[in-house]
């Protein structure tokens, strides 16, 4: 019997459907839980022939015991090694050697020394940096995020360079990243599952939360949703995401890829919508299934994108 577990947290809607839905489509030999640890012992497990991992950006115990899993032929989803290494700024540079529009973006160090530093610990950092060259290049309005994060946190959109010195000093030990604004026409977020199974859906992230998703929306552009559904594929192959969500702000007919790397992106019902919902589900249940079917215990049975694989050769 191969077991699929999914491992989640604050969410109502999704876990118990997509376990349902696994279950109801009765594979032989294939079963769906929700994930239940009560102890991790070093390179011992292999319960799970899948596991859906939707919380541990949030809990370092579960990304410990995802690695584990993984070394003892578990095939986690995401990829717990990949997910630990990235950040949204490399992320931003390897979609640029993808091909992908992008908006301007710099890294920024943070305003505060981190925790057990000082001065000293900076003496390769050029005082002051060229903050003129920078501004040049990103422009005003612009927005400042963490480099490595989500969920719309510390997310600050800057009118100017006052405002600039001023909110940054409020990131503490952050490391933030400055981009350009792209003050866009259309907007889209994408479910993509499996590096293969693609999902429009226009979006309005100006909107409270529950509003974002369009119900209804003005008709779209065939080329423009072609163009879409192709960058979006390349990010996720690039990065090796099975479960992500891809965000584009459309300005002068370009996508430009905003957000790309959601790999644990929001699937409650309340949010999303029946209809994305059920389509979540599916492709979750269809992508589980296969992926418990291909697992082989005992070995490694992640998936990595193409700049891992392509560095590896």
């Amino acid at each position: 019997m191969k077991k699929i577990g999914i491992l989640f947290g604050m969410e109502d809607t999704f876990p118990q459907a997509f376990i349902d839905r696994v279950n109801s489509k009765n594979e032989k030999g294939i079963i769906a839980e929700a994930v239940a640890i009560d102890k991790v012992v070093q390179n011992k497990d292999g319960e799970y022939a899948v596991i859906i991992d939707r919380i541990s950006q949030d809990v370092p115990f579960y990304r410990a015991y995802l690695k584990n899993a993984a070394l003892t032929g578990t095939n986690v989803i995401n990829n717990p090694f990949w997910w630990s290494a990235d950040d949204k700024f490399f992320n931003n540079a390897l979609a640029d050697t993808l091909g992908v529009p992008l908006p301007n973006t710099v890294i920024l160090p943070s305003a505060e020394h981190p925790t057990d530093t000082t001065g000293k610990s900076f003496r390769n950092l050029k005082y002051p940096m060229d903050w003129e060259g920078i501004f040049e290049y990103i422009g005003f309005p612009a927005y400042m995020k963490p480099y490595s994060g989500g969920g719309w946190k510390n997310v600050y959109r800057l009118e100017n360079i006052e405002e600039f010195w001023e909110k940054h000093q409020e990131t503490g030990q952050l490391v933030m990243m400055l981009q350009e604004e792209i003050v866009f026409t259309e907007y889209f977020r994408v479910y993509c599952l499996g590096c293969k199974a693609v999902r429009i859906m226009q979006y309005e992230p100006r909107n409270p939360h529950h509003l974002r998703y369009v119900i209804d929306g003005p008709p779209v552009d065939k080329k423009l949703l072609a163009t879409i559904k192709d960058y979006t594929l390349r990010l996720c192959k690039g990065l090796g995401y099975d479960f992500n969500t891809v965000e584009f702000a459309v300005r002068d007919g370009i996508p430009y890829a905003i957000d790309f790397g959601n790999p644990a992106p929001d699937a409650e019902l309340t949010s999303v919508g029946a209809e994305n919902f059920e389509w979540v589900v599916e492709e979750a249940a269809k992508m589980a299934i296969a992926a418990a079917k291909k697992q082989k215990s005992g070995k490694m049975n992640l998936t990595w994108g193409t700049f891992i694989k392509d560095a590896v050769k």
